[in-house]
């Protein structure tokens, strides 16, 4: 049994029903939960005004849980990073608790990172995963519990026909123990030229986001491009981008048209299909660890075993999940 610490540190839980479910649901797999007092408090589109969020984030860290779960993602981590105290947060994993979450978490995520060197973990949240109706995802389920063990040591996904012919294997030889960093691409990018982003060198970046349209989407890579972080880095994942419509007037620009032109932009190798986003299916990510990463034929291996110190006579691939 594990002790899960549910807070909320963005936007206000509005789907009540689906945060009892997520409750439950934990509760049901044999889970300790204890919920933060301001987790379902509201404060204009906020859970808490600053000051409520920022305390409850150093709750999560003071709480000695073995996974500090945010309830939802949304908007409000930005405009409260000044205020976390990032030396607590990074005691806190270093004796064992976990941050978990995606989205808007992808600004707290990378400003521990920057700050501290510690690692937090992109995967699910509380409502959207844990309360879905119905059945909760089998792979976001097993991620988690190898998560809970400490097992988990990789993930494994099979990428397009298309990203094999762009990227050969051998441009993917050599890439071990680059830092994983990234998460949501639009959380990301309003990071850049603040202290809370500093993108690794030599590291693979992955980016998911919903609800944005594929030349959203080419103009916040371009950012990053512009800015000098793509170039720099070993290899550029992409999960899932969801939730998006094309228009009659697009004449034919997609996602894929994103990603073919990002091709002509960078030497770096550019893999797709990553199972995480703001899709059920998701793998959980260590932002921050060393990871290697490669490709053999159609399936790629994120693989990060070696970043707990785990002993390794037995497959790296052993505890991969991927679809």
């Amino acid at each position: 049994m594990s002790h899960i610490y549910v807070f909320s540190p963005s936007s206000a839980v509005r789907d009540k029903a689906a945060f009892r479910r997520g409750v439950a649901r934990l509760k049901a797999l044999g889970h300790e939960v204890e919920i933060d007092e301001a987790a379902l408090a509201s404060h204009m589109r906020f859970a808490g005004d600053d000051e409520t969020r920022i305390a409850a984030i150093h709750r999560a860290a003071a709480s000695g849980a073995d996974v500090a779960l945010i309830s939802r993602g949304g908007y409000g981590l930005t405009r409260i990073l000044p205020g976390i105290r990032y030396k607590a947060v990074a005691k806190a994993i270093g004796k064992g608790t976990q941050f978990v979450g995606l989205s808007d978490f992808t600004a707290f995520q990378n400003a521990v990172l920057s700050k501290t060197g510690a690692v937090t973990w992109s995967g699910p949240a509380l409502g959207e995963d844990f309360g879905a109706e119905g059945e909760a995802d089998d792979i976001m389920l097993a991620c988690f519990d190898d998560l809970l063990l400490g097992q988990g040591e990789g993930t494994g996904w099979r990428v397009p026909q298309r990203d094999v012919d762009a990227t050969p294997a051998r441009r993917l030889q050599g890439i071990e123990h680059a830092t994983l960093w990234g998460g949501n691409l639009a959380v990301l990018v309003s990071l850049l030229g603040t202290p809370y982003l500093a993108p690794p060198d030599g590291g693979v970046l992955f980016v998911e986001d919903v609800n944005e349209h594929p030349f959203r989407i080419e103009r916040m890579l371009t950012q990053l491009l512009h800015a000098g972080v793509l170039a720099k880095q070993k290899a550029i994942v992409f999960g899932q981008f969801t939730n998006y419509r094309t228009v009659p007037h697009d004449k034919g620009f997609k996602l894929q048209t994103v990603v073919d032109w990002l091709r002509t932009q960078v030497k770096t190798p550019v893999l797709t299909g990553l199972p995480f986003g703001h899709v059920p299916t998701k793998v959980l990510l260590p932002v921050g660890a060393r990871v290697d990463l490669a490709l053999s034929g159609r399936d790629a291996f994120l693989v990060w075993g070696h970043a707990h110190g785990h002993d390794h006579d037995h497959d790296p691939h052993a505890h991969s999940h991927g679809h």
